[in-house]
């Protein structure tokens, strides 16, 4: 991330960020969201800086570092990785507004929280100038700490029909309604946004087509330009990357542990301790290679390889790497013995966030594979 001003001295690294979540991890839990103490290093970091443009002052960095920093944070605390991944995520969002809507964003510095709702929701009424809209939108993480939030509605459109839009409205038109009981990822804080009839200027506003096809009408920033198939998946994937690597860190010490207390003599070839060598390779490998797939979809979208083929390939990927990493971590609960299972424990945890995390709707499967296979058949002589 990019460094903070002098007066503020260096930024954290992520793996500071993700360090201090996890010291912070067991009270973000009983609370159902993280607290400012973790989200303002977030924010010191740079993660929702991450893909602004420069000109506003922006990182304008890249996707491989974000997946890479994304995991680091998760490696702590899934829940604040999935947050700072929204941080990030949302402000590349924010660059496809208009100039007016990017300046009522990041006048006052690149490092606002931007949240959002990417399943249209809510009413929307055309008046002069805009569209006055209220409805509820659920599961925006992070949102207590939100400065905006990018709602997507069904809009009026000029031919008579209904237009899917974002609309940036600020946080003081918005209540948060505590709708967020989970057994995984409790720390997010996903709640639900409230919002009476507000009135939201065109200029405030941006067509979820131009979000799809990576054509924002005001950006020139590469990170604008990715269509979204090509990059969603990544803003979800890293953080269970990070949960897996956690995990397998905290069954790592344990049964290490285990193995050192252990008479030499028992310590042989065979039974228990084979058992425990050939999960941690195989968890290892899982974890090695969904992290190649990522790191591989990431450089292609950095690199400007939007292709219809690179594209579902990429969707392909960002789903197969969850199902590597959930296999990793289903393997080393099996093996992990009762202590694992302890709410003290931070493996517990890990497991938790990561089965949680894999449930978004980005993460699924057949539409994954059924799109990457359709590239490929369509594309055949």
């Amino acid at each position: 991330m990019s460094d903070a001003s002098p007066a503020r001295g260096p930024a954290p690294t992520a793996r500071e960020v993700g360090e201090l979540a996890a010291a912070h991890a067991a009270k973000a839990e009983l609370d159902r969201r993280l607290g400012p103490e973790v989200t303002e290093t977030i924010r010191a970091a740079g993660f929702a800086r991450h893909f602004v443009p420069a000109r506003w002052g922006g990182a304008e960095a890249s996707f491989g570092t974000f997946v890479r920093e994304v995991a680091d944070v998760a490696a702590g605390d899934a829940s604040a990785a999935w947050c700072a991944s929204i941080a990030a995520t949302l402000g590349r969002m924010a660059g496809f507004l208009p100039e007016e809507g990017q300046r009522a964003v990041w006048s006052g510095g690149p490092d606002a929280f931007v949240v959002g709702a990417l399943m249209p929701g809510g009413n929307a009424r055309a008046v002069d100038g805009g569209w006055e809209i209220d409805g509820k939108w659920a599961f925006l993480s992070g949102i207590h700490a939100s400065d905006h939030a990018l709602v997507c509605c069904p809009v009026p459109a000029a031919d008579g029909g209904k237009e899917v839009r974002f609309l940036l409205v600020p946080r003081a038109a918005y209540t948060v309604e505590e709708t967020w009981f989970t057994v995984g990822m409790r720390g997010t804080g996903s709640d639900t946004l409230a919002l009476e009839p507000t009135f939201v200027p065109r200029e405030h506003t941006f067509a979820r087509a131009d979000l799809l096809a990576g054509q924002p009408v005001a950006s020139d920033a590469h990170a604008n330009r990715v269509p979204l198939k090509s990059v969603s998946g990544l803003s979800f994937a890293a953080p269970v990357l990070g949960a897996a690597t956690g995990a397998l860190r905290s069954w790592t010490g344990a049964v290490a542990q285990k193995r050192l207390a252990a008479p030499a003599a028992d310590r042989i070839s065979g039974g228990q301790d084979a058992t425990s060598e050939l999960t941690l390779a195989r968890a290892a490998g899982e974890i090695d290679a969904a992290r190649l797939l990522l790191e591989r979809a990431a450089a292609d979208a950095d690199a400007g390889r939007p292709s219809p083929l690179n594209a579902a390939r990429a969707q392909r990927d960002h789903v197969l790497a969850v199902e590597l990493l959930l296999d990793a971590v289903g393997r080393l609960a099996r093996t992990a013995g009762t202590r694992a299972q302890n709410e003290s424990g931070d493996f517990q945890r890990f497991w938790r966030d990561a089965n949680a995390a894999s449930g978004h709707a980005v993460l699924q499967w057949e539409p994954a594979a059924r799109g990457y296979a359709g590239a490929v058949l369509d594309g055949t002589p």
